[in-house]
């Protein structure tokens, strides 16, 4: 993860527009994903999504409750992604791949997004292409091997999450 996650001031709070439903970050993420894909830009209407992958306990709800919206995914095995029930603002997606324990927390949700840049871009051979990347950032043109981007102190977290969801499915 960046410098700058971990440096932030834990816990981070965010929510909805309406802020009918927050919530808090309690610690730094495993990592942060700037996804270039298709149905990422679909999803958000914008050029990427900016995800902090966090496992599911480390992220406390404060007030009101998310409604889960099954979505279709390029993969076809969709997501759920965790919507306000007022004002419809996305704030966390659960992957199949993951399963419902861990969160894919949108960035811009967070009450300061600042403290989370992206760690990498994903789906970069579908990114718009009038988005520049800065040159030392790691880009690739799909997905990646955690263990050749992660910092350790993430993939030993991400071992822990394993033994403690062995039935767990895992992106």
């Amino acid at each position: 993860m960046s410098a700058d996650a971990e440096r932030a001031p834990y816990p981070l709070e965010g929510g909805c527009a309406c802020r009918q439903v927050r919530y808090r970050l309690l610690t730094p993420p495993l990592f942060v994903h700037a996804c270039h894909c298709r149905w990422c830009q679909r999803e958000t209407g914008s050029a990427f999504a900016l995800n902090a992958m966090v496992e599911g306990e480390r992220v406390a709800l404060l007030a009101g409750e998310p409604e889960m919206v099954d979505t279709p995914s390029e993969s076809g095995r969709g997501q759920r992604i965790a919507r306000c029930p007022r004002c419809r603002v996305a704030l966390w997606s659960h992957y199949a791949g993951a399963g419902p324990t861990v969160k894919f927390l949108r960035v811009g949700t967070l009450d300061a997004p600042d403290h989370l840049p992206p760690d990498i871009h994903i789906f970069t051979a579908s990114k718009q292409p009038w988005v520049v990347l800065p040159p030392d950032a790691a880009a690739v043109p799909e997905y990646y091997d955690r263990r050749a981007y992660w910092p350790e102190a993430a993939l030993e977290r991400w071992q822990a999450w394993r033994e403690r969801h062995p039935q767990g499915r895992h992106p």
